[in-house]
């Protein structure tokens, strides 16, 4: 038989047993939203997103979920990352609103998404302008030239000079003239003008407004080449082309960029239609930084280009103007033609 005694200790002990067996049950509940399950979906899916407050554009995303093994990050801009912790740092390179959509992705591919809306400003630094205010010569501490012919690569008839007739500064602008004339052994002149061992820069926007040449045959150009271009050559450098235009075409800008393995008319790149280009002044343009090379006229985006650490576009670039005659891109030259003029009002450089 068993007494009290024993009896309220079995009531005490099963009390005990209840008890704990409650106390686990719950644990075991509230983990279980934290607890990675194994083939589960991702759950509990958080972003949260830093907008640095200085106007660099710099913003850092931090994404957690339960289950995740990697996180793709959509930036709202037209690119594309991923993560595997979910840590991600990116700077825009001009200011708006982005629609941020994440999606956590499971071992099994299953998958979990948030969306998230920021606002980002940047603020552009001037780093180097020519406004071309002073008559004469290009100013020499900000340009200097190649001269001579050899068709330089392209078959182009021209023969480079440094002579005020193919570049000249009046009237605020900047004017390079391609002529007609029996010359060194070329039947044509013209300039090409060149910041190269004066100023080159990595990344940031680049500002053009120029009124281009007309004529069949004329290929004005506006365009950099990679610093080390001494060393590695073409196309090793790097080349990106900010507008080319082909009087044989006159309605269409051309945004290129030229590296190993696509470069002459292999390169990579889009053009526009633009009317009047020859007889009215349109703003040329990139945004370039280690994501992409966007390429603009009158701030409308008609090319992006999207840059990678594999490729010769993360390293300092030096500035080209320059309008050849005829070549493999130029084409057949107008019989008629005498004589006819870039004309730059301003190139601008923003960080």
């Amino acid at each position: 038989m068993v007494s009290k005694v024993e009896t309220k200790a079995i009531i005490v002990l099963n009390r005990i047993l209840i008890a704990g067996a409650a106390f686990l049950l719950m644990a075991a509940s509230c983990n279980k939203g934290n607890t990675p399950t194994p083939g589960g979906a991702p759950i509990n899916l958080a972003l949260t997103v830093t907008v640095a407050t200085d106007n660099s554009g710099n913003v850092t995303f931090r994404a957690t979920a339960t289950n995740a093994v990697s996180f793709d990050f959509d930036l709202g801009n037209g690119v594309f990352r991923t993560s595997l912790d979910g840590n991600l740092s990116y700077r825009y390179a001009a200011s708006g609103s982005y629609d941020i959509n994440v999606i956590a992705k499971s071992a099994g591919g299953q998958t979990a998404s948030t969306r998230k809306t920021i606002s980002v400003t940047v603020t552009r630094s001037l780093i180097w302008a020519d406004e071309f205010d002073s008559p004469g010569a290009p100013d020499p501490a900000k340009w200097g030239y190649d001269i001579g012919a050899g068709g330089w690569g392209n078959a182009e008839l021209q023969y480079y000079t440094n002579r005020l007739d193919n570049a000249d500064v009046s009237n605020g602008t900047l004017k390079i003239t391609a002529k007609r004339e029996a010359f060194s052994g070329s039947a044509f002149t013209s300039a090409r003008l060149l910041t190269r061992n004066k100023f080159s820069f990595k990344y940031g926007r680049v500002d053009a407004r120029a009124k281009l040449p007309v004529g069949a045959g004329t290929w004005p150009a506006i365009w950099m080449l990679g610093a080390n271009f001494g060393t590695v050559g073409w196309p090793a450098c790097g080349e990106i082309d900010i507008m080319e235009h082909r009087g044989n075409d006159p309605n269409r800008i051309h945004g290129t960029v030229h590296y190993t393995g696509n470069s002459g008319g292999g390169g990579i790149g889009g053009t526009t239609l633009s009317s009047n280009v020859s007889s009215t002044f349109r703003v040329y343009s990139i945004e370039w930084n280690d994501q992409a090379i966007k390429f603009m006229i009158d701030d409308v985006v008609y090319f992006t280009f999207p840059n990678t650490s594999s490729l010769p576009f993360n390293q300092p670039f030096f500035l080209i103007l320059n309008v050849a005659m005829g070549g493999n891109f130029g084409g057949t030259i107008d019989p008629a033609f005498s004589s006819s003029t870039m004309e730059i009002d301003y190139v601008r450089l923003f960080n």
